[in-house]
């Protein structure tokens, strides 16, 4: 049975992913409990339609001020991607991301490095864009 999962589930899988389990511990456990919902076809086709959606919201993360000429006032540090993280709900403290490309100091697209648990690390890439 295919389920989207609501919150966070240990050994199973994250919020808005979408898992197969068997019928009775969905049914018996997880959407009683509200981890879950069966995940029919009008299910996943909004679930389709909000990651696209996210993804679109996503691709502008970080706002910055810019002069005329398209330069920066300042740069964009660890900090503020992690409160631009933050506002998307996830948790990410600063210390865990590294900026590839060294200083952003220019409008564009970049990638950063992310530490999310010990081993466990992985990259994302962010568009700097005129506010």
């Amino acid at each position: 049975m295919e389920i989207l999962l609501k919150k966070d589930v240990a050994n199973l899988g994250y919020a808005g992913e979408i898992v197969k389990v068997k019928a009775g511990y969905a049914m018996n456990y997880l959407v009683p409990q509200g981890f879950a919902t069966v995940a029919t076809e009008s299910v996943k086709k909004q679930h389709a339609e909000t990651l696209r959606q996210r993804a679109h919201k996503e691709a502008k993360l970080v706002k910055v001020k810019v002069s005329e000429s398209g330069k920066l006032y300042g740069s964009v540090t660890t900090m503020d991607l992690a409160e631009a993280l933050n506002a998307k709900g996830l948790n990410i403290d600063k210390k865990d991301i590294t900026i590839l490309a060294g200083e952003v100091k220019e409008l564009g697209e970049y990638e950063a490095a992310v530490k999310i648990y010990k081993a466990i690390k992985g990259t994302f890439k962010f568009n700097v864009v005129a506010e």
